[in-house]
């Protein structure tokens, strides 16, 4: 039995989240000289376009020893436009490190950050950094903190010579008396010491008491520190090894692990980064994967250890691993037995931009197409959208930033040169009614040997598309009804306007088929009988036919914001929210601030960052964060170009149908 502790480093741009990697490594004895963020020297941050920056992009991973625990440290982005690579990383945490500037206080990642943690019960620990930068804060950081991500605090400490190159670090000793108080609220046994007599409480109970808290997630421990001078880092290390709760993994048991991030080697060999939770996996052995469904080989394997990554024959229960050899696995696969507890779903909320990706060189485009074929096998949240009719791809993005990202990777590591169109929100489209149609076989100008009649019915937000047959199953060979079933769901990819369609019941009302036919001593005629291709070819005209007479209304993503302004720029902000369809549902006035909450379109969100400076004197902070899906107002309804080949229009669909079969 080994005691692991997989352990995440999360924070918002530029709160020093990579420069305490450093020196948490550093302390530990990984590295002899600490790297500097603004010299690219950082251990964790690898990619050119992270150095050029300063900013970290993929998540990156360092082992080292505290004590008997190895720790698996994972630096993860702390941009919103890399939201992706730390939501698959939180799917492989024990516990977490929330960095917080004593200079910038808690913005808006760190409370989406916050949120996510405590939906997943991470055990979290607070780390207030730059205690030592000009001000830095302290009181009033704290209550900001208990506010704004969670009242379950527990500071660990006082700060001395705040703001000064002397800060530094004391930790409480004994603990304070309050710290009785909250811890129990959460254990019976504590309260009624408590109410006994509040002195008798050993301090070692309350130390493994605030321990078993913090490693229910139920309270989070606040220190502070700075990277830059190692003031409260040894306390910080103390507080990791002590309240963190390292997990005692069974290396017998059968396989179980879960892919968190797929990179691609120097031969275009993928390369697999796996939490292993249970059992070991040697060189050789056959891993099934996804569910079981597919298996591999694995070809070699590389063990973090003592800050890099070490070739070695075994990778046993509770350490991360680079696998090769698993051709097809994705990020998100379970690898061996699945876990019984797994994690769910997305933790944030989906992309609501794309953006075309156009090559300089008309000769890159099939180089382009395979390359960003690649990078989405890396970043799953990152969909792409092939147009074989225009030769063009879409990327789906969180924001402007990852259009660097992905140009500089497509230029270093592919060598193709791109550009982009402007960027547009990514809308979806909902049912506003019922709707059917039917074609029957060799009827009313059907040119296809089947019969497909479907209805399509409004579902309940979220509920995904739900296929049914109101048809006897053995009314016609099984992979007619497939046909059907796979084209229907390709189909909601485009509605009426081009946008999705995500929330659907379709119900197959009628079915028919041309048995096979055969001519004497010449076999199976084709020209007779009905085949896979006729229902993939007539499903879509019966879709779209239905989906026009239910009608569909385009539906655009809505950001909830926050705004907190001087009062005084009331009158200015107001007619700038107006302008860009922002609406304001609470205002609320504390003393010379001012705090407006409400809604706004994704599409006006990058327009109101960039005026919000002006109207506000440069003290305005806003927070914003998607919230749902609301009707597109006005008469202009947003239409997406459509990558099939337009089943709204019979005529040029069928000739297409036509022209492709004669070729």
């Amino acid at each position: 039995m080994s005691r692991t502790l997989n352990l995440g480093i999360l924070a918002h741009v530029d709160a020093g989240k990579t420069s305490l990697t450093e020196r948490l490594l550093h302390t530990v004895g990984v590295i002899d000289e600490i790297g500097s963020v603004d010299d690219g020297s950082t251990r964790t941050d690898s990619l050119a376009l992270e150095r050029q920056r300063g900013i970290t992009i993929k998540s990156a991973v360092v082992s080292f020893e505290i004590d008997d625990i190895t720790v698996n440290l994972i630096d993860t982005p702390g941009h919103p436009d890399f939201i992706a690579e730390v939501e698959r990383v939180l799917n492989v945490l024990d516990g977490a490190v929330l960095v917080v500037s004593a200079v910038e206080g808690v913005q808006a990642q760190t409370r989406v950050l916050m949120r996510a943690l405590r939906r997943l019960r991470i055990p979290t620990l607070i780390f207030v950094n730059k205690i030592d930068r000009r001000g830095a804060r302290h009181e009033d950081l704290l209550k900001s903190v208990a506010a704004r991500l969670t009242p379950a605090i527990v500071p660990m400490g006082e700060v001395g010579e705040l703001g000064t190159p002397r800060a530094h670090f004391t930790p409480y000793d004994p603990l304070p008396s309050r710290l009785l108080e909250l811890l129990a609220e959460h254990d019976d046994g504590l309260l009624a010491a408590y109410v006994d007599d509040g002195t008798a409480v050993p301090v070692a109970r309350l130390r493994a008491a605030l321990a078993a808290q913090t490693g229910g997630a139920l309270v989070h421990p606040v220190l502070h520190g700075s990277a830059i001078t190692g003031a409260g880092i040894g306390e910080l290390i103390d507080g990791i090894r002590e309240l963190l709760p390292a997990t005692d993994a069974e290396a017998d048991a059968p396989v179980s692990g879960t892919v968190f991030k797929v990179e691609r080697g120097p031969a275009g060999e993928k390369i697999a980064y796996v939490r292993m939770f249970d059992g070991t996996v040697r060189t050789r052995d056959r891993l099934t994967f996804r569910d079981g469904g597919r298996e591999g080989k694995v070809t070699a394997i590389s063990v973090f250890e003592g800050g890099t990554a070490v070739r070695g024959a075994a990778v046993p229960a509770g350490r991360i691993a680079q696998l090769w050899g698993l051709a097809d696995i994705r990020i998100g696969d379970t690898v061996g037995v699945p876990r019984e507890q797994a994690p769910a779903g997305h933790h944030f909320a989906p992309p609501t931009l794309e953006t075309v990706v156009l090559p300089a060189r008309a000769e890159d485009r099939g180089a382009l197409h395979l390359a960003l074929t690649q990078l989405a096998e890396q970043d799953p949240l990152i969909g792409l959208r092939h147009d074989d009719l225009r030769q063009e791809t879409s990327v789906s993005l969180y924001g402007e930033v990852q259009k660097e990202v992905v140009q500089a990777t497509l230029a270093d590591e592919y060598g193709i040169d791109v550009a982009f169109r402007e960027t547009t929100t990514i809308c979806v489209e909902r049912l506003v009614g019922a709707g059917a149609a039917v074609e029957f076989n060799k009827k009313d100008g059907n040119p296809f040997l089947a019969t497909v009649g479907l209805r399509v019915d409004p579902a309940p937000v979220g509920s995904g598309v739900d296929f049914r047959l109101e048809v006897e199953l053995g009314s016609m060979p099984y992979a007619f009804f497939k046909a059907v079933e796979d084209t229907v769901r390709e189909g909601l990819e485009q509605g009426v306007h081009g946008w999705r369609v995500p929330d659907c019941a379709v119900a197959m009302t009628h079915s028919g088929y041309s048995p096979r036919q055969s001519h004497a001593h010449q076999g199976f005629d084709k020209s007779m009988s009905s085949t896979g291709a006729d229902f993939r070819g007539l499903t879509p005209l019966v879709l779209m036919d239905a989906l026009r007479r239910a009608g569909t209304r385009v539906h655009e993503p809505m950001h909830r914001f926050r705004l907190d302004a001087p009062a005084d720029t009331l009158g200015a902000v107001l007619p700038v929210l107006a302008a860009l369809r922002a609406v304001p549902q609470d205002t609320r006035t504390t003393g010379t601030a001012v705090r407006l909450e409400g809604l706004v379109p994704a599409a006006r969100v990058h327009a109101l960052e960039q005026r919000l400076p002006g109207v506000t004197g440069g003290e305005g902070e806003l927070e914003t964060a998607f919230d749902h899906y609301a009707p597109v107002g006005g008469p202009t309804v947003p239409e997406r170009p459509r990558t099939d080949h337009n089943p709204l229009d019979r005529k040029e669909y069928l000739l297409h149908l036509t022209r492709r079969v004669g070729a």
